[in-house]
């Protein structure tokens, strides 16, 4: 294996094992706190533009393979891990995560202190790195990271092109792609739904014209405020559709609704969160994946109120408006990977478009 540098904003330089693509990658590094799932966080639209870091100490001891992916094409910008297994051991194992990785070209690092590394972000926050072979002096490496510019484009490069129907016999979704999941499509049509998957700029006329019976605002990369056109078509569809919204939608609907957001020192990545849901007074384990997060105190003075919150830092985790049929989790109720305590928020968003419905009949 050749040596690879993984270069930190902050000046400090980890020198490791390179796997995966030969090549050199830039992004934003934090880290994932599951044991489990690394498939699932390669393929994550979500992670677009990041070099994720993972804290558990053995990653790829059961490969990759066909059934696990969230995306057909990963977005990620690198891995990194303490211990890499290049002799995965699992019945459905495809291909280890190595030829995985060099096939989509996405390069890796192994052989570092990943404890120290998760401890460094965690006390400074989130930081811009670069991933590299390159044999350069120090000083040359830190100024090409501290230079490398923010991405504001991570959603237009996540989201599908154009729409696309996946059919059912029940109710009809429309599922604004942000960077969608599948699992979150799969949770769909498996209750049925007649799904209409389409663009984040769609725009709130065409979305309108498919007469659905309720509209989903998916998972994405990045700065909500930086989709300003997505927040402008919640606002015009807010009373008149049924509404729910996952991650980067739940926080879209804050912001449609005079709420604010903010961006987190190290953020939420794991399958492991215990979320407070208030109104049924009961405690939920959460997978989660966001760098941004709704400001508890902007609630006030809006038709918002808090659902759900975490258990570790009292963040918002849910949001309901007071008034018109919709709500939203900062985390994500189809899990993949993580517990599945929560994908009964699905069934209650049809419950709502029915309740919904029969409230037009009774007006009607």
């Amino acid at each position: 294996m050749t040596k690879r540098q993984l270069v930190l904003e902050d000046g400090t330089i980890f020198t490791g094992d390179g796997f995966g693509a030969e090549t050199k990658s830039t992004g934003e590094i934090v880290f994932n706190t599951g044991m489990t799932g690394y498939q699932e966080v390669i393929t994550d639209p979500s992670y677009c533009g990041q070099i994720v870091t993972m804290t558990y100490p053995l990653i790829g001891n059961y490969g990759i393979n066909r059934d696990d992916f969230e995306t057909v094409t990963p977005f990620i910008h690198g891995i990194v891990v303490k211990e890499l297994s290049g002799h995965p051991s699992n019945f459905r194992s495809d291909e280890t995560l190595h030829d995985y990785l060099k096939a989509n070209d996405i390069p890796g690092i192994s052989g570092i202190d990943t404890r120290q590394l998760t401890k460094s972000i965690r006390n400074h926050g989130t930081m811009k790195a670069m991933m590299t072979d390159a044999d350069k002096p120090s000083e040359e490496l830190i100024d090409m990271v501290k230079n490398l510019p923010d991405k504001t484009d991570q959603v237009k490069t996540v989201s599908t092109v154009k729409p696309y129907v996946v059919p059912g016999r029940g109710r009809r979704i429309v599922l604004v792609d942000l960077g969608m999941k599948h699992s979150i499509l799969r949770e769909l049509t498996k209750r049925d739904c007649h799904v209409t998957v389409v663009p984040y700029d769609y725009g709130a006329e065409n979305i309108l014209r498919l007469k659905p019976d309720g509209i989903m605002l998916t998972n994405g990369p990045g700065n909500p405020k930086h989709v300003p056109e997505m927040v402008a078509m919640v606002k015009s569809v807010l009373g008149k559709i049924p509404l729910f919204g996952i991650c980067l939608g739940h926080q879209l609907l804050a912001l449609a609704c005079g709420a604010d957001t903010e961006k987190m020192a190290f953020g939420h990545r794991g399958a492991n969160h215990p979320v407070k849901d208030l109104e049924k007074n009961k405690t939920v384990m959460t997978a989660q994946n966001h760098s941004y997060v709704v400001i508890h105190d902007s609630l006030s003075g809006t038709d918002l109120v808090i659902t759900q919150e975490s258990l570790n830092d009292h963040s918002v985790e849910g949001i309901r408006h007071k008034t018109y049929p919709a709500f939203s989790v900062q985390y994500h109720p189809e899990s993949s990977p993580g517990p599945e305590d929560t994908p009964y928020l699905f069934d209650e968003f049809l419950q709502m478009i029915s309740e919904s419905r029969e409230k037009e009949n009774v007006y009607a």
